[in-house]
């Protein structure tokens, strides 16, 4: 699925076909590119819409932006309760505003960008109608053709984030859990999950006791060494765990100035960053000091209204 002016680039959208019952994994955007490969393949596959039911592994707009367009009153849609929720709840412009407010809080300037910020893709590119999801959860069980897929609940990357695991083939569809030469954005959400970064390092440790083969992620390509994958994914995080500690000692900062000083893997430098990478990488700063809060090896202060962090001596 083609994800047009995206750094991501595209994604991966799967189709398990059955005798009865398809199964599609995720959507892709909001927007006609999408929705013409997305409808096309459904039909080059013989999958049609009515006999197709849709599994969403989280709340992101590239993986739930075209729901609408492919739900019908016959199928149905599975996704974690608390994704679900913020899906719906994401159409509203109250939603942006409260997340624009909270990112605010940690620094990042959004009274000179924040309706800017309100051209955000989760935004423009989500979907553009409710709808009634049906809540899956850890343990539930999918049948589709020869294939028997278990429910595996992953927090991090969103609070409700799910993978699809089949025992007997070893497969795990993984959605945003697991890449391959990128590593997913684990940031902080408004009412979101406490402690993401936290949360994402349990659910790799999960993922590490299944048995897998073969491992099919939302976006670039298939990873058949899940325990090496996991393992260069914890390496990725302690050292950006312990670069943070590092910018910190250079003073008392906020997260969106901390986000400035980390080496991220973009051609130009902080000033340079495009506005929604910004909002990203800013994300990504909160999460990791936020973790490092709960470990007892830095401090979080306020002052007028910004909240600041420092390091323990």
């Amino acid at each position: 699925m083609p994800l047009p002016k995206n750094p991501l680039k595209a994604l991966n959208a799967y189709l398990i076909k059955g005798r009865e019952r398809n199964l599609l994994v995720d959507t892709g955007f909001n927007r006609e590119e999408c929705r013409r490969a997305l409808l096309g393949g459904l039909r080059l596959l013989d999958a049609p819409l009515d006999q197709t039911d849709i599994f969403i592994t989280h709340l992101h707009a590239d993986h739930t932006g075209l729901v609408s367009a492919v739900a019908t009153e016959k199928n149905v849609v599975y996704c974690s309760g608390c994704d679900a929720e913020r899906i719906n709840w994401a159409i509203s412009p109250a939603y942006w505003r409260k997340n624009l407010a909270y990112i605010g809080a940690y620094g990042f300037p959004v009274r000179e960008c924040g309706e800017a910020l309100l051209q955000h893709p989760g935004r423009k590119y989500g979907p553009d109608s409710e709808h009634d999801f049906s809540a899956v959860g850890e343990g539930d069980v999918l049948e589709v053709g020869n294939y028997c897929f278990t429910v595996v609940e992953t927090p991090g990357h969103t609070p409700g984030h799910l993978c699809l695991y089949e025992p007997d083939k070893k497969i795990l569809i993984s959605g945003d859990h697991i890449l391959g030469n990128i590593t997913p954005n684990i940031t902080m959400f408004y009412k979101g999950l406490p402690d993401p970064l936290g949360q994402y390092l349990q659910s790799l440790d999960k993922v590490d006791r299944m048995e897998i083969d073969l491992l099919l992620p939302g976006h670039r390509g298939v990873i058949k060494d899940v325990r090496q994958r996991i393992a260069e994914l914890k390496r990725h995080y302690d050292h950006r765990l312990h670069e943070v500690l590092t910018i910190l000692a250079g003073g008392v900062m906020n997260a969106y100035q901390v986000a400035g000083g980390i080496t991220w893997d973009l051609p130009y430098t902080w000033d340079q960053f495009p506005l929604q990478q910004m909002w990203f990488a800013t994300g990504e700063a909160i999460s990791h000091l936020e973790h490092l809060r709960r470990q007892n090896r830095v401090l979080r202060l306020e002052c007028e209204g910004i909240l600041l962090f420092e390091r323990v001596k």
